[in-house]
């Protein structure tokens, strides 16, 4: 037997223990001296109570105890605090300051099964007051703890969800567009965000709350954009918060924070539990967020005890990984270039967004082709999400079927409108009374797919229970054999199809190129957000161009 450590959990040794003992008590000191007194929590929480404040997955260690109660391994400190505070603490006048440092445990799922499980989340919270000046104090101690931990280059992206929250509120859109519009929020996907707004029905949406609400994501800058997004709502009655977010930006500048600050209005936790001010901090050579948190008054009164609260979190180990030592100097952006029938248009793409491509129209047996301030990681377009997500590329282009698969952490910028595919469902013709019987008798189907992750999420939104089976290729084998009774494939005519045999049934998806960063790429390299700009421009002008019969645009390329 191998005497290995579980995937995802690892052993600390002496030299990294030390360094992470002596940024703790850094850290831990900074915090006492602001007031704020230790707390610690029981590893193993009820479930319920995880499910009950936010919108997170739980550990995936659950456990029954000897009562039944379903419990799990800590997958968060906030929501075990707001526990403490609205029942344990329940009428004591307050207010309270709390700080930890605490493992927690939680499923990675995404690109990488290797990643860490269990991690050492580090914060404060501050319960029973509010305003900017508490705001201020918890960013501020944030951007204290991260100098301790040894971090010297980053930014915190400052925002309020409070704007966003009253433009939904107040468009009387159906529940259904507000939960896609919040989901493309959270995962900073930007094209999701125009394509909703953009293609919102009028007779649900009121076109000028689409409009406002697809513009304010890409609000950013410094103390201006807190103007720029006033001008927007005000007219819509939406400037809920602006005023406390100016306040809470004056104070932090006050205290020598200003260089730090970047108001983005694009900045949404993962967690849907915040009410009003958020903030995040991001470093060039860190893929991911560093961490980040926010104000939360509503949260403590789902447990019973009603207070304001605002906190911040971040993991020791992405802190240690920020913390060493940059090239001096600017390198040179990074981007994964797609193999295959994407190549030669993500070519010619990036070559009309005014960058230099000398070189990848032949490079050979090179993986890298280097030119003045930019290098082109050649991979295959499944792999271009880990690159990016990782941090080895800083951005990259891969059919958004490639970003859906790999369930990559990563910045949605850009629909370059080229590559264009369908998946569908297809299953043998005449075969849809035996498929329907087969479903009343066992409750399920199979489907054969190269494509899991798309496979199921399709047929999860339907409603309907399969099983998958994943095939590296000739897909419509399945149905023929019996394998399977239906498949999930890419088609573009058809006759691989007709030819086998098979008919659609029904539409999955459509998939275009797409270009998109990792997180701390997009926040702190104003490169890319340049390069998504031109990106997107010269898609748009391609495209309306062929649209209108113009001549071939790739003329002289």
């Amino acid at each position: 037997m191998e005497v290995v450590t579980p995937s995802g959990f690892r052993d600390v040794l002496m030299d990294e223990a030390s360094k992470r003992e002596r940024v703790l008590r850094s850290v831990q000191d900074g915090f006492a001296a602001r007031g704020y007194e230790l707390i610690e929590t029981p590893t193993l929480e009820n479930a319920q109570v995880m499910q009950m404040g936010a919108r997170m997955e739980l550990s995936s260690f659950k456990f029954f105890d000897g009562g039944g109660t379903l419990v799990t391994m800590r997958p968060d400190v906030t929501l075990q605090v707001a526990r403490i505070c609205a029942t344990r603490l329940k009428g004591q006048p307050g207010p309270f300051r709390f700080r930890y440092s605490q493992r927690i445990f939680r499923e990675t799922g995404g690109i990488s099964s290797a990643a860490e499980r269990e991690r050492t989340q580090v914060g404060v919270e501050c319960i029973g007051e509010s305003g900017p000046r508490a705001d201020a104090e918890v960013i501020e101690l944030f951007a204290r703890s991260l100098e301790a931990s040894g971090v010297s280059d980053f930014k915190i992206s400052l925002a309020t969800v409070s704007v966003l929250r009253a433009m939904l509120a107040s468009s009387r859109a159906p529940q259904t567009w507000i939960d896609r519009v919040l989901e493309a929020f959270h995962l900073s996907d930007f094209v999701a965000i125009d394509q909703l707004t953009a293609s919102a029905d009028p007779s649900e949406v009121a076109p000028v709350f689409a409009q406002a609400i697809g513009k304010l994501a890409s609000i950013r800058g410094g103390r201006e954009a807190i103007d720029a997004v006033r001008a927007l709502a005000e007219p819509l009655g939406c400037a809920d918060g602006l005023d406390d977010l100016r306040d809470t930006f004056d104070l932090l500048a006050e205290a020598g924070l200003g260089p730090l600050l970047v108001v983005d209005f694009s900045v949404m936790s993962a967690f849907d539990y915040y009410t009003g001010a958020v903030f995040e901090a991001f470093c060039p050579n860190l893929g991911a967020s560093l961490g980040g948190g926010g104000r939360y008054d509503d949260l403590l009164a789902i447990y019973g005890d009603a207070r304001p609260a605002a906190g911040f979190a971040f993991f020791l180990e992405d802190a240690l990984a920020a913390s060493e030592p940059a090239v001096p100097g600017e390198r040179p952006l990074r981007i994964a270039v797609p193999k295959g029938s994407l190549y030669e248009e993500a070519v010619a793409a990036l070559g009309r967004a005014g960058l230099d491509v000398t070189g990848l129209d032949d490079p050979g047996r090179s993986l890298i082709v280097r030119n003045p301030g930019v290098e082109y990681v050649i991979v295959r377009p499944t792999d271009a999400p880990v690159f990016v997500e990782l941090g080895a590329a800083d951005c990259g282009i891969c059919g958004a079927d490639s970003l859906i698969e790999s369930e990559a952490n990563v910045v949605k910028l850009a629909d370059l409108r080229f590559g264009s595919c369908r998946f569908v469902v297809a299953q043998l013709a005449d075969s849809a009374e035996a498929v329907a019987a087969r479903y009343r008798r066992h409750g399920s189907l199979r489907v054969a797919t190269k494509y899991p992750g798309i496979a199921a999420a399709h047929f999860a939104r339907a409603g309907t229970q399969v099983e998958i089976v994943k095939l590296h290729g000739n897909i419509e084998l399945g149905p023929l054999t019996g394998l399977s009774e239906c498949i999930v494939d890419i088609t573009a005519t058809g006759a691989t199809l007709r030819e086998n045999n098979l008919v659609v049934v029904d539409e999955v998806l459509s998939s275009t190129a797409r270009f998109f960063a990792n997180d701390g790429a997009f926040r702190t390299d104003p490169r890319v957000r340049e390069l998504a700009a031109e990106l997107s421009r010269a898609a748009s002008a391609r495209e309306l161009g062929v649209t209108a019969g113009s001549t071939d645009v790739r003329k002289g390329e």
